[in-house]
């Protein structure tokens, strides 16, 4: 169990706030690996997006779901990030789905930014209480009978370049990133059968490519953050005439891949969390190679420091470098 989960527990630990024994609880942001403190009884409804971790709780038979549907709770623990949007938003929907006079309990680490958090949501609301624990905060407060504290932090979704509805807490939800589209200056315009964009986010890749490669019958989206994926699922109903997307919530790099294509794209994450990790990259090379048909083509965006050359070279038959340029290479892999 990581600090931040820990601290989200220490009142109930320390006797500061009382452990619910009967009830419902929400609790959004869920990671595995928590322990409720002891006499912490109240039926727990868990929010996770994210694939993996999601995965991880279902299979330890946790209720889990990555979006609240249920309202009317008798309480909410909110596990805080390292995006302060998605933060206020996460407090907000508790609000929304928590019953007036609930309790809500929120903490994160101190290094994502919990201080400064506590102390905007105490400007709108009387705290019950705070305390700092294992390098974080927690902080409660009842919910307010009106919903003026919701209007207060919802956050509307960002619009990148006119066209693309985003979210804080998705991957460079405010901008295109450098590496993705440098990536989509190099797809190719003859491209033709069936293609995937495999860690697809909020729809970028794709977009670009459906525009790019006409002749393409299918793009399939691969993503593992379930609330990206519903926004490029927004995002690409709007190009007209749209070709034949499929989308699908998936852990790359620890489920299999069923269908099989002729061109894959991505720019694949290398970061769990603050830290860097090039192994999810080099998971999710090995996942595109077993779904590519033979003679099928890998185009995907790296930084030009990360491991993967070794990898690419042990599956593909093919390799090339395409471009280079501000600290990124594009790839190019065939079957």
């Amino acid at each position: 169990m990581r600090d931040a989960m820990r601290t989200l527990f220490h009142p109930f630990e320390c006797g500061a706030l009382d452990a619910p024994q009967a009830g419902r609880f929400l609790f959004l942001g869920a990671e595995p690996g928590f322990r409720l403190p002891e006499g912490f009884s109240a039926d727990l409804s868990l929010v996770q997006g994210f694939r993996p971790h999601f995965r991880a709780l279902e299979a330890t038979r946790h209720k889990v779901t990555p979006m609240p549907g249920a309202t009317d709770f008798d309480g909410a623990l909110v596990l805080a990030g390292r995006h302060r949007g998605q933060n206020e938003n996460w407090i907000a929907l508790a609000i929304e789905r928590v019953v007036a006079g609930g309790l809500i309990v929120v903490a994160g680490s101190t290094d994502d930014g919990i201080a400064s958090l506590r102390k905007r949501i105490g400007n709108l609301v009387d705290l019950g209480g705070h305390l700092p624990k294992y390098h974080g905060v927690v902080f409660w407060f009842r919910r307010p009978a009106d919903s003026a504290l919701v209007h207060a932090l919802r956050s509307g979704p960002e619009l990148v370049e006119g066209r693309f509805a985003t979210a804080p807490g998705m991957f460079s939800h405010d901008r295109v990133d450098a590496g993705s589209r440098l990536l989509a200056e190099c797809l190719p315009q003859k491209a033709k059968g069936a293609a995937a964009d495999f860690g697809a986010g909020w729809g970028y890749l794709a977009a670009a490519l459906a525009e790019r490669a006409q002749g393409l019958a299918s793009i399939d989206l691969y993503e593992a953050d379930h609330a990206s994926l519903e926004a490029a699922r927004k995002n690409l109903a709007a190009l007209v005439p749209p070709p034949a997307f499929a989308f699908y919530w998936h852990d790359l790099a620890g489920e299999k891949v069923e269908p099989k294509y002729d061109l894959i794209v991505m720019n694949p994450p290398f970061h769990l969390g603050r830290a860097a990790d090039p192994g999810i990259g080099q998971a999710i090379i090995a996942t595109a190679s077993s779904a590519l048909k033979s003679g099928g083509r890998l185009l995907m965006v790296a930084n030009r420091g990360l491991p993967y050359d070794q990898v690419l070279r042990g599956l593909f038959a093919e390799v090339a470098e395409l471009r280079s340029e501000g600290g990124f290479r594009v790839l190019s892999a065939r079957r």
